[in-house]
């Protein structure tokens, strides 16, 4: 397969394995609280790429400037990024935070501009905007269940902007250790044990029923946001940060299409056909303007 091809394909396999993980998280939910999750979920993915190291490692990924960055990214994605949009949950309430934080791609775009000096086509542009409104377009219009300060845009925002600094973070970093799970490995270790420290020092651990076995939903989360992140970097690894972003963020596309599928969770409106519409529209621009 082409290279260019396979990154859209990787992109798009990324997309669909954090749509399943949202299903997961959903149903691990269920059973304990949205910071235990995410500190289980971030765990079982470094684990599950220190498991895979013997298959990838090289000592010398450590001495090079790729293992510094890689160290950057996690001291704030997953970790922060992720307790950011949980805060703008709590305080804008999920519609408005799944609005704002589906503007990952054009603050991508924005920072592969400035950052990484890539160059995009008008087909791209038009393609990750249909994508970036497409994802909203089920979320939008709702009203807000109390009143929120405008300093609050600065969790769903910036959860969208820090996802979209780790991307080209992780892009620089592969050119200096071309290893996609390396990238993964080191960043998810440095956020786990910063959720550790954080989630310890705040007496939450002790609060956890570790028996319970709805947990086990986190940890089948982790397994496939480790895969998601695999192949996402796969693809960072050898095409544009403005390409591979939009692509990943269809999420909503795909989890709408396994509520339905798998889970028999969701109800079609006209919202949701639409975004279908908007989405794979968007996609077919990207990919063949790239």
């Amino acid at each position: 397969m082409d290279v260019a091809w396979l990154a859209v394909a990787q992109s798009l396999g990324a997309s669909l394995f954090f749509a399943l993980g949202i299903q997961f998280l959903s149903l691990g939910l269920r059973h304990g609280d949205a910071r235990t999750g995410t500190l289980i979920d971030i765990a079982t993915t470094a684990a599950f790429y220190w498991l895979l190291s013997p298959l990838f490692l090289k000592t010398e990924y450590f001495t090079s400037a790729g293992f510094l960055i890689f160290v950057a990214v996690g001291l704030f994605r997953p970790v922060i990024s992720a307790n950011l949009a949980l805060e703008a949950v709590r305080r804008l309430g999920p519609t408005l935070t799944s609005t704002l934080t589906s503007t990952t791609p054009l603050f991508a775009a924005v920072f592969g501009i400035l950052l990484l000096g890539e160059s995009v086509t008008m087909a791209i542009v038009l393609g990750t905007v249909a994508v970036v409104l497409g994802t909203a377009l089920p979320t939008a219009g709702g009203k807000a269940a109390r009143p929120w300060p405008i300093w609050a845009l600065v969790f769903p925002l910036g959860a969208a902007g820090l996802r979209s600094i780790a991307h080209v973070l992780i892009r620089m970093g592969l050119a200096f250790a071309p290893e996609p799970l390396f990238a993964g490995l080191v960043a998810y270790s440095v956020s786990c044990l910063m959720a550790l420290a954080v989630q310890g020092w705040r007496g939450e651990l002790r609060r956890v029923n570790w028996a319970n076995p709805g947990l086990l939903w986190f940890v089948a989360a982790g397994i496939v946001h480790g895969l998601a992140v695999w192949v996402m970097n796969a693809a960072l690894a050898t095409t544009p940060v403005s390409i591979v972003v939009p692509l990943v963020s269809t999420t909503p596309l795909f989890t709408l299409l396994l509520g339905l599928v798998l889970f028999h969770k969701e109800a079609i409106t006209w919202r949701q056909v639409t975004m279908v519409v908007m989405v794979v529209a968007g996609v077919i621009l990207i990919a063949v303007g790239r």
